[in-house]
This record gives C-alpha cells, structure tokens and sequence, in this order.
C-alpha cells in the first residue's frame, strides 16, 4: 500500500513538471524578466500601425546595431518630438518597456535593406501642403464609430458591435454598463457618441444607435438617440430623447453623426433605411432627414415644419439618402453634411430649415447594377449639393480643421472615406469646394475623424479597428 502511495505521488509530481516545462515552452522573457509574449502584444497594440505588425516599418537606424537596448529604451520611453514619435513613459512601466525594446531590437532583420519605413525615413508623411506623423493611440478594436474626449483628458470610444470604452493613460477599459439594448446587425449597432456643449456642468453625454421597434409585428429596428451620465464604469439616467419612425426590417443606412449647434440645438441625420421610394420625400416619418432637437428632446419652436399638418416637427430638411458625417462650421454656424450616394453621388450638402435635397427623385449616381435609378440630376426646387464624387469614396465622419497646429489646413475640411480608405481634405472658398486630396491612402476604412481638445486631428478606422492621430512636424 506504502508502495502504491509514492508511486502515485511520484506520477503526480512528474506530471506537474511535464505541464510546467510544456506551459514555459516558447515563452522567452525580456531583460527584465517579463515574458515576450507581453511585449508582443504591446508592440502590436501600440506600435504596429505605424511601424507594421511584423516589423517591417522602420528606417534604417544606428541603434540597430548598438550593443543593449539603451537607444531604443530612451525612444520608446521618452519619445522624438521632432518626428511625432510618442512618448510611452507614463504608458508602461520601465521594466514593460525594456522588454519592449528588447523585443524590437530581436526582430528587426538583420538584411536592413528589406526594411521599409513607415512612410518616409523618419516617418514623416508629407502631404501637399502638411508634414505630420501617424501616431497609433488605441489598436485592437472592431468597428469603431464615435469620439469623445471628456475634460480630464479621458476619451469615450464607441464600437458598432455595441460596446462603450473609456481609454486612459494608455489603457482601454473593459465595456462599460448601462448601455440599452441595441440591434448590432448589418450597419446597424452603437454609432456616434457626443458630449453636451455644457459637459462640464450637467454630465450629458449623447449616443446614437439602432434599436429593435419592439411594437413592430415583425423584427424592425430604427435609429435612436439616447443621453446619459457617466458614473464610474457605467452609464446612468438613461434618456431617449428621439427614436425613428417606422423602424424597417432593412439593416442598413441608420444614419448617424450627432452635432450640436452654438444654440443648445442637437442635429442628427437618419438614412432612407434602403426604402428610398417610401421615405425620403414624405415628411411623416423620420427616415432620409435631418433632425433638430432642444437638448432635452423637445421640438425648438422654429423647427421648419412645426405647423405643417402631418409632418414631424423633429425634421430640419429632407430628401437625404444615408448622411453619415454632420459637422458645424465654427467659423460661420452652418451646418454641413456628406451622404452617401449610390453608385456616384456621393454628396457634400449646406444644409438649410425646409428645404428638399433631392433624393430620390435627382441624383448623380446611378443604381448598384448599373441601371439608371433616376435620368434628372437637378429639378427646380430640389436643391443640389456644394460638392459630389463620382466615383464613391463613400463619405463618413467629417470635421473642419480648427486651432494653429496644422496652420496650412487651417479651416479645411476633412472627411474619411469607407471603400478608398483614405482621408479626404477638402479646401472650400464662399462655400464652393476649390480643391481637393487624398491622405493616408490605405489606411483602412476611416469611419471618423475629429478634432481633440489637444488640437490634433483624430480619425477612426477599420480593418484594422484603431484610433490614430496626425501629429504635425514643423
């Protein structure tokens, strides 16, 4: 019996080595100990969307070749300001960012000749009239959709799958509660997220997003705008303030960028909901407009259609396809907005109280097979757009370059394209666009872009999902 009872514990311990040995296989640590695969993920997350996810992106250096990994310890920890190279001093800790060194230093081939840099040596872009660099902020996400930066320098992401994260001092939260149920299928999902001009004073934050009409006979859903506050890791006072009517069962063309006016004013477009016969021209429903709310929700009296039988005083304008940016002018007030066209058409509007803009009785677009979906390209009291594509570059979020650190864009507009993956500059003058180019051809499908309160440009992409920003070089 003796026996039997150190054999088994003999077994058991021979076990227990056998799973430790197997469980450290190809798990080398860095010089500080910490395992590799921890400096891989943080090189993937933050480092591979400029400098490439096998490390193929890097100019030639000295430091490559420098005995230890002091040279790029210093980089990494305290930044290039002269290149836009970010600092990740208060990021990782100095042992996480040994070994990221370490980690880097490792897999740079030693045939330099196969590097390629990340854009130009040095890393620098230069576009026509700008010099800046491409700075990775936030990588492993989905689909992400609306920015928002809160006082203390903390920055809200929406993902369209419908999650809500708050990324601090490098790290992004895991989602946070409170959210409602939200219909994430097809383009559908949590959308655009904006904080009340007030923030500081009344905690509103605003969101957009698809939900199922639950008083439909058959699965439907519609765009939704909802406000809450944020307390800790969840939202509360939860608020609909406007949900579309009718909800379809069309998965597509929700809409829907929220911007607020110097007024206190909440603008939001809804697309036609892929019924463009049904909705678009009709001012009883909700679906190819442009809505304009009081912040609580309420109708401002001045709404155009306020005193129109039968209309929805919600509406602003109407005769939209699938607006999918909506920005305010800060030097003038104005409102603008791009929509997606069909195949072509792709539109920049001005948008004014009342009027009809068009869809789907003009367009400059034609149908996805290629079939003429309307002969007319303008009509006397449909009003046609400042700008339009053709072919698509399929328009999203939008916004007018603001502050002094991009002096040579200065109160250019900048809109992201989904199917080219670039981010479009757009020079206007009395309201007529004059010029225009492509930046960061490429680079994914660029869901959204806005200013930050630091004065950068942010943009969104997808495919991979990441936050970046354009910092400026002199």
């Amino acid at each position: 019996m003796k026996r039997l009872i150190l054999l088994t514990a003999l077994i058991l311990m021979l076990i227990a080595a056998i799973l430790v040995a197997f469980r450290s296989f190809g798990k080398a640590d860095g010089p500080s100990g910490l395992p590799q695969e921890g400096a891989a993920a943080n090189y993937l997350k933050f480092c591979s969307g400029c400098h490439g996810a096998n490390l193929e992106k890097f100019a030639a250096k000295a430091w490559m070749d420098e005995e230890g990994t002091s040279s790029a310890f210093s980089s990494i920890k305290n930044g290039i300001e002269t290149i836009g190279m970010p600092a990740f001093g208060k990021t990782f800790t100095d042992s996480e960012i040994e070994a990221l060194a370490a980690y880097v230093k490792k897999g740079i081939p030693q045939d330099r000749s196969n590097l390629k840099p990340a854009v130009t040596p040095g890393g620098i872009i230069e576009s026509e009239v700008q010099k800046f660099v491409l700075d990775t902020v936030v990588a492993g996400l989905e689909v992400p959709w609306g920015m928002a930066f809160l006082p203390d320098g903390r920055m809200l992401i929406s993902e369209r799958r419908g999650t809500l994260h708050v990324f601090s001092d490098g790290k992004l939260s895991p989602p946070l509660g409170g959210l409602p149920s939200i219909m994430a299928i097809g383009q559908g999902g949590l959308l655009d997220i904006c904080l009340h001009p007030d923030y500081s004073n009344n905690g509103w934050i605003y969101f957009s997003y698809s939900a199922l009409d639950r008083e439909s006979p058959r699965p439907a859903g519609n765009t939704t705008i909802m406000r809450a506050k944020l307390k800790g890791d969840r939202l509360t006072d939860q608020q609909i303030i406007y949900k579309g009517t009718p909800g379809t069962d069309r998965n597509y063309h929700f809409g829907c960028k929220i911007a607020f006016d110097n007024k206190g004013h909440i603008f939001f477009g809804i697309g036609d909901r892929g019924q463009h016969f049904d909705f678009p021209q009709k001012l009883d429903n909700s679906n190819g407009k442009i809505h304009r709310l009081n912040d609580d929700g309420t109708i401002p009296p001045d709404n155009p259609f306020v005193k129109t039988p039968g209309a929805l005083p919600s509406i602003y304008s109407y005769g939209h396809r699938n607006p999918q940016g909506t920005c305010i002018d800060p030097l003038t007030g104005e409102l603008w907005i791009s929509e997606h066209g069909p195949r072509g058409g792709d539109e920049l509007n001005l948008i004014k109280p009342g009027l009809n803009y068009g869809w789907p009785v003009i367009s400059y677009g034609i149908n996805y097979d290629g079939t003429i979906l309307t002969p007319d390209t303008e009509k006397e009291g449909l009003e046609q757009p400042v700008f339009y594509w053709i072919p698509s570059i399929g328009p999203c979020g939008m916004t007018f370059v603001t502050g002094d650190r991009y002096k040579n864009w200065k109160n250019n507009l900048l809109l992201g394209s989904l199917p080219l993956k670039h981010l479009e500059r757009v020079v206007m003058r009395n309201n007529s666009v004059i010029h225009r180019e492509q930046i960061l051809e490429g680079i994914g499908r660029v869901r959204n872009v806005v200013m930050g309160p630091d004065g950068l440009i942010y943009i969104a992409a997808e495919t991979p999902g990441a936050i970046m920003r354009l910092m400026p070089v002199e």
